[in-house]
């Protein structure tokens, strides 16, 4: 099959400056390389001004189908519409600057409303969490001021551990980090973008 469904998610501050997202972009050339009949559907969380969760709208997620008022439906229309673009999606692209050791709450506010147990999530009869988005391959597109992959940085990286676990558990497994790491680090900076599109494998 040479056409995929990508889904290409930024969630950099720095608009056309950000590391993450000339990343993500390089990712997604090279899958066009490897799939040329793919499309790309563009998320930017940053400039859509994706919501955190409200009490209003977490309730309605946990409000059954059948007592859903035009209210609750309306409280869940984006979290409807982010889960239907996910589950469309073969490939999905995440954009992922690592900012004061962690992700932007941008992109926590993004998996908070893909989170829906009986969608995207549930257990078994032993009480095991299940994941419902299988079949997805994911590139993580990280970009860091310092280097995070050595023994001194790995402890501070809460960026590509977090999303390998809370991903892998709605079912997303097959997930790849690529770095663009030590972008403010003077003797390594200038080559960090470069190093890191140049170890870019799609699989």
């Amino acid at each position: 099959m040479d056409s995929k469904r990508i889904l290409q998610i930024n969630s950099s501050i720095m608009g056309q400056k950000s590391f993450s997202k000339k990343l993500g972009n390089a990712i997604v050339e090279k899958i066009k390389v490897k799939y040329p009949n793919s499309t790309v559907e563009q998320l930017d969380l940053v400039e859509s001004n994706i919501p955190h969760l409200t009490p209003e709208t977490l309730q309605a997620m946990f409000t059954p189908e059948e007592h859903q008022t035009d209210e609750v439906r309306q409280a869940l229309q984006l979290s409807d519409n982010l889960v239907k673009q996910l589950f469309e999606s073969d490939i999905i692209v995440i954009g992922a600057p690592l900012i004061n050791r962690t992700i932007h709450s941008s992109l926590k506010a993004w998996i908070d409303h893909i989170t829906r147990r009986g969608i995207t999530f549930g257990y078994n009869e032993a009480g095991v969490p299940i994941g419902f988005i299988t079949g997805k391959k994911v590139y993580v597109a990280m970009s860091s001021g310092g280097i995070y992959t050595d023994e001194q940085g790995k402890s501070n990286d809460f960026v590509a551990p977090y999303l390998k676990s809370f991903l892998g558990f709605l079912g997303m497994t097959d997930l790849t980090v690529v770095r663009a790491e030590g972008l403010h680090i003077p003797v390594i900076q200038d080559m960090a973008l470069e190093k890191g599109i140049n170890s870019i494998v799609i699989n």
